[in-house]
């Protein structure tokens, strides 16, 4: 159990996903605060996890815990934190878990509260597997960022980087699966019109897939040498327009989130 209390101050997807891998790894905090306006959200969240307490339009509540994620939006998120700013202890540290608003702007708007970390968390974090950046105020101790990162590594594992780097890790990293899901899925759909079981698609695709990734980064050969080693590629006359996708989708999406709010 994580001897902390938090508060979540949104109750969308990134929390289910930590309240999921927290579960998961049996490591949920004793009291978790989850508040939100949107109360059918947090209900379906409660049944999801009934060891929560849900607070619907107080963030105040969520905000006065030992540990606070921030879990909105970039646009709304200087105004929730003014907001709220009465209510965070000077003890308590603040987790955003969004692009974009930066440390120095969070502790700003918080009048100048110091105990701030910004991460990325990525879906596989549910599952105790995620890849997850993290960026810490300079005023955190230690014994704390050591903490914040016992906890943060029951989700999966925890890189520190400079903060200026969050932006390229959420595209590439936290985005990332979504490049990649409906892809798999698509094939799982296509091997059951081949008449392929659902026991031999799972096992196939995810050893397929496993051993793809390890050819790439672990056989020692360049990505070019990789890719020549199979000679059939039924994709292959749509491989430059994919990569295009990638770069004119990527591109823009990078540039938004490091363009100022």
């Amino acid at each position: 159990m994580i001897n902390f209390s938090i508060g979540f101050i949104g109750g969308g997807r990134a929390v289910r996903i930590i309240l999921g891998g927290f579960k998961r790894g049996g490591k949920l905090p004793r009291r978790i605060i989850v508040s939100d306006i949107n109360i059918e959200g947090l209900k379906t969240l409660r049944n999801e996890f009934p060891e929560i307490i849900i607070a619907e339009k107080d963030n105040g509540k969520a905000a006065s815990q030992d540990i606070i994620f921030i879990a909105l939006h970039p646009l709304v998120i200087g105004d929730a934190l003014g907001e709220v700013k009465a209510y965070i202890k000077p003890s308590s540290i603040v987790i955003s878990l969004a692009p974009k608003i930066t440390i120095s702007t969070m502790s700003e708007v918080l009048d100048g509260h110091h105990k701030i970390v910004r991460m990325i968390p990525n879906a596989p974090s549910i599952i105790n597997e995620g890849y997850n950046p993290v960026a810490f105020s300079p005023s955190l101790t230690e014994m704390e960022r050591s903490s914040l990162i016992d906890i943060f590594n029951i989700l999966g594992d925890t890189i520190q980087i400079p903060e200026e780097k969050l932006e390229a890790y959420a595209i590439l990293f936290a985005m990332g699966p979504t490049y990649l899901w409906f892809q798999l899925d698509t094939l799982h759909e296509v091997g059951r019109s081949f008449g392929l079981s659902e026991q031999e698609l799972n096992d196939g695709l995810k050893k397929m897939t496993t051993g793809t990734v390890n050819t790439m980064y672990n056989s020692g050969m360049s990505p070019q040498d990789v890719m020549d080693l199979v000679a059939v590629k039924p994709l292959k006359e749509y491989e430059e327009e994919i990569k295009n996708m990638y770069r004119k989708s990527l591109d823009a999406m990078y540039k938004k989130l490091k363009d100022k709010v």
